[in-house]
């Protein structure tokens, strides 16, 4: 006697499949409602005040009272630039070069009172205010623009920079109305689409769009406690380059131009989580936090954060969203 068709049948696919996958919708679409819940405009100016002093802490480090902070951090970051970038760039570094110490304590003093002042509730607006100018000076006299003048800066190596995204964040968590109990800027899906679409602009750049370009980033940024052979993985990526540029200028086209459909803008925000998230990992050495010489934690976590400030702004509208809905049914004639 033949058994009567079950539900797993007539979908044609096993149980297990469509599990998971329902697993995977409930988390994706319920990650907005946390993420309301939980990333208000004053706990994102509490996160970027924890990040500042984890900024301002490094630049107490050791080597960044050295001359050799400003020959090998600051000065790198004019080369290969145009002049109207690389001049001011290197003058910077020669000034810190001259008297190390002198010019970096007050840097780590600065960031350290930013920090603080995020912290609390009083000096939020305060210090959101004085960061604006001091991102703007240290992405151009520090970072050189992080290189994004060159030709060959791309979202693996950390652009458009970290600092530039402490800036963003800074203005997506001005308090609304001097409230700060409410989700960051609706503005955000905008800011996220330059950057994802941007990254793959810049992938597709004549110094980016190759495996062997794309092999040195990893081979610079891979952790040395990582599984796997970075020679082996390079070299898979050097062999295997116009499908590795395709997969990622299409990826970083896709997650950012999908953040403004309402029926994909959850999965662009997670997508882009995750892979920044694997871009730390493997691409930037978890910024480089433990060789001592490390400024901040690179752009990833603060693409990251991002995400997270997307994912409460979208959970705000589709509580509005719901909110209207139930109130034009309640309008509604009776259907006769």
């Amino acid at each position: 006697m033949s058994r009567p068709a079950t539900a797993s049948a007539a979908t044609g696919a096993p149980p297990v499949a469509r599990s998971a996958g329902a697993i995977r919708s409930t988390v994706v679409a319920a990650l907005p409602y946390v993420a309301q819940a939980w990333l208000t405009r004053r706990r994102l100016q509490v996160a970027l005040g924890l990040l500042w002093l984890l900024d301002g802490a490094l630049q107490l480090q050791p080597f960044m009272l050295r001359a050799s902070f400003a020959g090998e951090v600051l000065g790198p970051a004019g080369d290969g630039q145009p002049r109207i970038v690389a001049v001011p760039v290197h003058w910077a570094a020669h000034l810190v070069a001259a008297h190390p110490a002198a010019w970096d304590v007050p840097f780590a003093t600065v960031q350290l009172l930013i920090g603080l002042g995020m912290l609390v509730p009083r000096t939020a607006r305060l210090a959101l205010a004085a960061s604006i100018p001091w991102v703007v000076g240290v992405w151009f006299f520090g970072e050189g623009l992080s290189g994004l003048a060159s030709g060959n800066a791309s979202l693996l190596s950390g652009a458009p920079g970290a600092v530039l995204l402490y800036g963003v964040l800074a203005l997506a968590a001005w308090p609304r109305d001097r409230r700060s109990d409410v989700p960051p800027a609706q503005w955000l899906p905008f800011a996220w689409a330059a950057y994802w679409v941007g990254g793959a602009v810049l992938q597709v750049l004549p110094k980016n769009n190759s495996g062997d370009a794309v092999a040195d980033v990893l081979r610079d940024g891979w952790p040395s406690w990582l599984p796997g052979s970075t020679t082996s993985i390079t070299s898979w990526v050097a062999a295997h380059g116009l499908a590795v540029i395709v997969v990622l200028v299409a990826t970083e086209a896709l997650i950012g131009l999908t953040v403004f459909d309402q029926n994909t803008s959850r999965a662009s925000a997670v997508a882009g989580l995750a892979l920044s998230l694997l871009l730390w990992v493997g691409a930037q050495n978890v910024g480089e936090l433990a060789t001592g010489q490390s400024t901040d934690p690179n752009s990833a976590p603060l693409v990251i954060l991002t995400a997270l400030a997307l994912l409460a702004s979208q959970g705000q509208r589709s509580t509005v969203g719901s909110a209207v809905a139930r109130r034009d049914d309640r309008d509604a004639p009776p259907l006769r």
